[in-house]
């Protein structure tokens, strides 16, 4: 997996609801809903942004905010991209 996206979806109420997935790659429809894709074989942000908002995109900062939320996905990903937590956050 190379990519971890988050789409968020407002509800009817006005509640708005998180949605998250890795892929191995990315699809039109990726790009045109989601809100935030990092790329984790470049180690960038491709798209930040929410409810029209753009968010500035630094990789370290983005990534350190979901990695609290996602710790586990996160190991994986760097695994599969042959680096640590560590090796990471030291590089930023």
């Amino acid at each position: 997996m190379r990519y971890f996206i988050v789409k968020y979806l407002r509800r009817a109420s006005g509640q708005m609801d998180e949605e998250t997935l890795m892929s191995k790659r990315l699809r039109p429809k990726d790009i045109q809903t989601a809100s935030v894709i990092l790329d984790f074989k470049t180690q960038s942000v491709l798209q930040a942004h929410l409810d029209g908002k753009v968010i500035d995109k630094d990789w370290q900062r983005i990534h350190d905010y979901y990695h609290q939320h996602y710790a586990q996905t996160f190991q994986q990903l760097h695994a599969w991209h042959g680096r640590s937590l560590t090796d990471d956050t030291s590089t930023a």
